[in-house]
């Protein structure tokens, strides 16, 4: 599983600490992948702090962490395996970084909903810094729910203590995941499956009185309501939902309840 994780990576990425690239790796790939291999099994494998770097996005830049090669190879081999535990588990309105569920599969869900369902209101959230505010110890605890395997949580708890390096300055690191890396998005998903979609599936059947969607792709939600009562007061319950102990450090960033126009379904069709 690790050599095909090597092939599956991307071959022109930028380095991480190590400065390696995936074209120098393959020149002796076999003898590493046998002795990373070892390594993972011993448990002598070390992971690598990310380098930081920045990328420029709507009012300011964010934050990247670029893992060593080695990280990323067994990185992709671990993100593989949760795949095959979690995905039976995740919800149908969760989207992103996903097998078969992409960016395009979101607009056409979010598209039949509105248009097809007695949709008035619309809530569109995003998390403010999520990746930046995981809370490491309820992430883990996350994970422990479908993996048992001592290893594997081993590993996870090393990339997330790895710590970060930034112009050669090594911080650490007692929140969040690094954007970027090979094992975030699926880290990510598991997070906000038990801390956000499960509350939102369980709000939606018991609370709400008219007709109700959700999609979420990765850390952004639109959810659409018949009735304006159950917006208002599914907004107010976000936001304490976001501020608890179970998804601590997260906020819900001027999620705003607006009232759907009617052009905007032809915005989202074209």
């Amino acid at each position: 599983m690790l050599r095909a994780s090597y092939w599956e990576l991307n071959r022109v990425a930028a380095p991480g600490i190590d400065g390696e690239t995936w074209k120098e790796y393959r020149a002796q790939m076999e003898e590493r992948i046998l002795d990373l291999h070892e390594r993972v099994q011993r448990g002598t494998y070390r992971a690598k702090p990310c380098k930081r770097a920045w990328i420029p996005k709507a009012g300011g830049q964010r934050p990247l962490g670029i893992a060593a090669l080695e990280d990323k190879i067994v990185q992709q081999a671990v993100r593989r395996v949760l795949e095959e535990i979690f995905e039976v588990e995740f919800l149908g309105f969760s989207y992103g970084f996903r097998p078969g569920r992409s960016a395009h599969d979101a607009l056409d869900a979010l598209w039949v909903g509105v248009m097809g369902r007695r949709i008035n209101w619309v809530l569109d959230c995003d998390i403010r810094g999520f990746f930046d505010a995981i809370d490491q110890e309820w992430l883990m605890k996350f994970v422990e729910h479908r993996v048992g395997d001592r290893r594997v949580l081993g590993l996870i708890r090393k990339w997330l203590r790895a710590g970060v390096s930034e112009e050669g300055e090594w911080s650490k690191t007692i929140v969040g995941t690094p954007q970027g890396s090979v094992i975030s998005p699926i880290l990510a998903h598991v997070y906000l499956h038990y801390g956000l979609d499960l509350w939102v599936r369980h709000w939606r059947q018991h609370h709400a009185q008219g007709d109700v969607i959700v999609v979420r792709y990765a850390d952004d939600f639109v959810m659409g309501f018949r009735q304006r009562s159950d917006a208002e007061r599914c907004l107010q319950e976000l936001r304490e939902r976001l501020g608890s102990s179970a998804v601590s450090g997260l906020a819900c960033c001027e999620g705003a309840v607006r009232n759907f126009v009617a052009d905007v379904g032809n915005t989202w069709h074209g």
